[in-house]
């Protein structure tokens, strides 16, 4: 048996460090709020929450959800599932205002929107059970339902599940919901879902040829995209037409701003990038950029 979550995160704003154009995010709350003995706390989780930079926003966005996976020193990866959205605060400061809005800011104090993140860090690789689990959380929590919140979390991360076999798993966060996980029949066979069909969807069968061939040849491959599920999807599904190959060198779906500089690395690599970086990644002469918009 596998515990299904290792840590519940909350990662917010950090209004105190503010000096730079970029802000940067804190840990609000964890649970539990010791180390577990056998799985060490994410590291630096706050960068891959927000991979494009903390920003405060003039407009309410739509919640997002995304996958992050970290590698530990022993090798192991950790699917750290984040579903962001943005709370609306009221900045008083008004160093955030523009010229053009000085003048009513003065009268009135500016409303903005500042992102939050609730995380899920796990050893099993079931995004869209943590997806569900994260958006009943959330939906709770934004609606000020009539249920615990501790008592969610602690149901989720007492929960624990069988690590291969087929057999499925039933089990309940205490809000009338019911969750089901249909575990593989094999615990080193990929979990992919509809990924592979996805990306031969979006790149086509020759170049999804083309990367497979890349990647067995020990070749740099970069995906962008404006989307950052897109990115771990499609991560997923190149790295899972290997099997029964394993991957051993870096593999990073969602790579953070502040962590460009790793592809750079003379080593082999599966990394995913925002879109918004495109510039800088074009100016790479050795890698081989995938674009999944296009």
């Amino acid at each position: 048996m596998a515990r299904l979550a290792d840590y519940f995160i909350v990662v917010g704003y950090d209004h105190e460090k503010t000096g730079s154009a970029d802000g940067l995010g804190k840990i609000i709350q964890r649970f539990p709020l010791k180390d577990l003995d056998d799985t060490p706390f994410p590291q630096g989780i706050e960068l891959f929450c927000q991979p494009g930079g903390w920003h405060l926003s003039r407009e309410r966005k739509q919640p997002t959800f995304f996958v992050v996976v970290l590698t530990d020193i022993n090798s192991e990866r950790h699917y750290c599932s984040c579903l962001t959205f943005y709370e609306a605060e009221i900045n008083l400061q008004g160093s955030r205002v523009t010229e053009g809005e000085q003048e009513s800011a003065l009268i009135q104090p500016a409303e903005v929107f500042a992102p939050k993140s609730l995380v899920l860090v796990s050893r099993l690789d079931y995004p869209e059970i943590f997806r569900a689990c994260l958006g009943l959380v959330y939906t709770v929590y934004v609606d000020n339902l009539n249920v615990s919140l501790e008592t969610l979390i602690a149901n989720l991360c007492s929960c624990f599940v069988p690590a291969a076999g087929g057999s499925q798993k039933l089990f309940s966060l205490g809000a009338g919901d019911r969750q089901l996980i249909q575990t593989p029949l094999h615990d080193s066979l990929p979990v992919t879902g509809t990924s592979v069909a996805l990306l031969f969807q979006q790149l086509g069968i020759q170049n999804v040829l083309n990367l497979f061939c890349a990647v067995l040849t020990e070749n740099k491959v970069l995906f962008h995209s404006a989307s950052f599920q897109r990115l771990s999807d499609a991560c997923r599904a190149l790295e899972s037409l290997m099997f029964p190959l394993k991957y051993s060198y870096p593999y990073i779906p969602i790579l953070p701003a502040q962590l460009l500089e790793v592809l750079s690395s003379p080593t082999p690599f599966i990394i995913g990038v925002h879109s918004i970086f495109r510039n800088d990644i074009h100016e790479l002469l050795d890698v081989i950029i995938a674009d999944l918009d296009g």
